[in-house]
């Protein structure tokens, strides 16, 4: 191999890039419920972090430079947590109602 190729990094560097990223951004406790970030995809090269109504992507290239997008959620994620809010108060109604029925309430 000649001097002037480039070896890409491993995985294992790459999420130790990304982690050290995170935390350098983030501070070290992020995944602490008093943050409020979560983890709602990534690999080895990519994390996307969210919060209220923002996304962090973060991105490893195979150099082992790390990129750092800050975006509002999308229209996918807004209508996502409307529905899942929406379920969430339609069982609640439900189960009153039962109980109600059954004569527990």
């Amino acid at each position: 191999m000649s001097s002037d190729e480039l070896e890409p990094i491993t995985p294992d560097e790459a999420r130790n890039l990304l982690e050290a990223a995170i935390q350098a951004r983030l501070g070290a406790n992020w995944e602490d419920d008093e943050f409020g970030w979560v983890r709602v995809t990534g690999h080895d090269y990519m994390a996307r972090l969210t919060r209220r109504g923002r996304n962090l992507d973060f991105y490893v290239d195979l150099l082992g430079n790390v990129t750092v997008e800050d975006k509002p959620i999308n229209e996918a994620q807004s209508s996502g947590r409307l529905i899942a809010w929406v379920l969430l108060l339609l069982s609640l109604g439900i189960a009153v109602l039962i109980a109600r029925i059954v004569g527990g309430l």
